[in-house]
Formats: structure tokens, C-alpha cells, sequence
């Protein structure tokens, strides 16, 4: 497997992960310049040599992988390591002598934030244009098929984000369930019956991060007493979803405006989370999805009858 398949397998899988290279070689060496390893917790990919070399630098790169587990709200810098290869050094794990010099350089690889954003309209692309400008995992979900064609999610094309797109015309609230462990997610459909049972799906799927809401306090007051007296949440967990959400003092409406506010709102997240050292994610409050009706299958019924209105 090539190195580059190694890390986006770290990625996909949310592993850390350090990659090691050769940086210089002055005299006789294993491997030339820009040969590289990447080491994940228990597994290795590629070689910078082998021999007293490698086993050091595997031995630094799952010492900095524990450092960052241990501290996570400290992010691990880079590294420089030096070797001697001549048999006056007698290295951790045996002698290599083939005469040169070679620094290796360590390169740690942290687990990206994720953020699933529901609603890709007029404010939903806005926002991906910012987010896919940062690393991160970002998944564009909606069931309308024209907000998700190539050519109108072609600004992304340089995104440094790796963007997943998520076309689901019936049921966009099972994506939660695909989402990585501690995605924060950002509620802003097309559809208030959408929204509804977005935040009752969210609520009682585990191992998410934040929550987010887009609109009004009376959308708001709304989705809250149905949430509560359908959805059988309590007030604890209801009130993990955030809504409004963006920077308070922005009265802005335009689309543009209004995707700022939210990101500069997530990335403010980020960095309260790396402040708390990672904060767990959210989990389900035990017990609340056997209590009252799904509102997911309120509102589905809702949107077959039309007989009520979530707005």
C-alpha cells in the first residue's frame, strides 16, 4: 500500500497517525531521500529502511500518538531525528553501519474535526465554501438532487476539506447514523418537517458532537414543546441543540453573512473542545427513545396528510 493510501486509511478510519520521511542522506543510507512510513497505533505502512532506523522512529512516532491521546488540547509539532550509521553507534535496537548519515523527519497526523451539514440551499453552499477551505471531514447532505449536482457544487473543487455528498430524497436523517463519532451537525433545510425530525433523530443518536439549528425563536418554541411532548425528550437533552446559531450581534441575512457567523460559531466550538481536551461527545440520554412517539414518524406522517403544520 502506498503511503498516501495509508493515511487516507488512518483518516477514514479517525486514527491518528505520524508520517515519517527521509529527509537527508549524506553518505551510504537503506533508503534515499523522500523514502516513507506511516505508523498508525498498531500498524505500519511503507519503510524508510528497516533496522535500528525504523524501529526508533516507530518507537517516537506511537510516543508522540500517546502524547496527543494523553493532551489533547496540546497539538504535537513536528520532528527531527538524527542517526549516525557507522559501527561506533550502537542504536535501541541493534548497529547499522553502512557509513552514512540520514535525518528522518516525523510528521504527526491528528484525527480531523467532522461536520455534517443538512441543508445544502443558498446558505448551506455558502457555508460549505468556507468549511471546505479547512481540514476537515465535511458531508453535504439533501434530498433535493439539483442542490447537489456537480456543476453547482463544482466551487469545492479545491476544497482542502475532503467533502462527502449525501443525496437522500426520503430519509436524510439515517446519514447521522453513518456520521464519525463526534461530528457536529448543522440543521438548515428546505423543510421545517425536515428540521423537526432532523433534531428528534439527532437527539437520540449516540456519539455525536455539537448541534446546531438554523431559524427563528418561534420556529424554535415550536420544535421544542413537539420535541418534548412527542419526541418524549427531556429538557436536559433537548436543550443540547443550539439555535439560533452563528455569532451573536450578526443581524445579517444574506446567505454569505449568515455562513460566516455559523463557521466562525463552529470554529469557535473547535477550539472550546480542544480547550477541555476533546470534550466527550454527546451521547443519548438513556431511556428517552423508548418514551413518547419519534417525531421522525410524526412528521412523515404529517408530510403524507398534510393535516399538520410543523412552521
Amino acid at each position: 500500500m502506498s503511503w498516501v493510501a495509508a493515511v487516507a486509511r488512518l483518516r477514514a478510519r479517525r486514527e491518528p497517525g505520524v508520517l515519517v520521511t527521509v529527509a537527508t542522506v549524506r553518505g551510504h543510507a537503506p533508503r534515499r531521500a523522500g523514502a516513507k512510513l506511516v505508523v498508525g497505533r498498531t500498524e505500519t505502512w511503507g519503510s524508510i529502511g528497516g533496522g535500528n532506523i525504523e524501529a526508533v522512529a516507530i518507537d517516537r512516532a506511537r510516543e508522540l500518538i500517546g502524547a496527543a491521546a494523553a493532551e489533547p488540547d496540546s497539538e504535537p509539532e513536528p520532528e527531527l531525528m538524527e542517526f549516525a550509521l557507522n559501527d561506533k553507534v550502537t542504536g535501541r535496537h541493534g548497529v547499522q553501519c553502512c557509513g552514512g548519515a540520514v535525518t528522518v523527519l516525523l510528521e504527526p497526523l491528528p484525527v480531523v474535526q467532522a461536520v455534517a451539514v443538512f441543508g445544502v440551499g443558498h446558505v448551506g453552499l455558502e457555508l460549505a465554501r468556507i468549511l471546505a477551505r479547512h481540514h476537515l471531514d465535511l458531508h453535504l447532505v439533501d434530498t433535493r438532487p439539483d442542490m447537489l449536482t456537480d456543476e453547482r457544487l463544482g466551487v469545492l473543487a479545491d476544497a482542502v476539506a475532503q467533502v462527502h455528498v449525501h443525496h437522500t430524497p426520503l430519509l436524510p436523517e439515517a446519514v447521522l447514523a453513518e456520521l464519525p463519532p463526534g461530528a457536529h451537525v448543522l440543521i438548515m433545510t428546505h423543510d421545517h418537517a425536515e428540521d423537526a425530525a432532523l433534531c428528534d433523530a439527532a437527539l437520540r443518536t449516540a456519539g455525536l458532537g455539537s448541534i446546531g439549528l438554523i431559524g427563528s425563536s418561534a420556529k424554535w418554541a415550536r420544535f421544542r414543546q413537539r420535541l418534548a411532548s412527542e419526541g418524549g425528550h427531556d429538557a436536559a437533552a433537548i436543550d443540547r441543540i443550539k439555535t439560533p446559531i452563528g455569532i451573536s450581534g450578526i443581524a445579517g441575512k444574506e446567505p454569505a453573512t449568515i455562513a460566516v457567523s455559523v463557521a466562525a460559531d463552529l470554529l469557535r466550538t473547535f477550539e472550546r473542545d480542544s480547550a477541555k481536551g476533546r470534550a466527550l461527545p454527546n451521547q443519548a440520554v438513556p431511556g428517552q427513545a423508548v418514551t413518547g412517539q419519534s417525531v421522525t414518524g410524526a412528521v412523515r406522517l404529517a408530510r403524507a396528510s398534510d393535516a399538520l403544520t410543523v412552521a
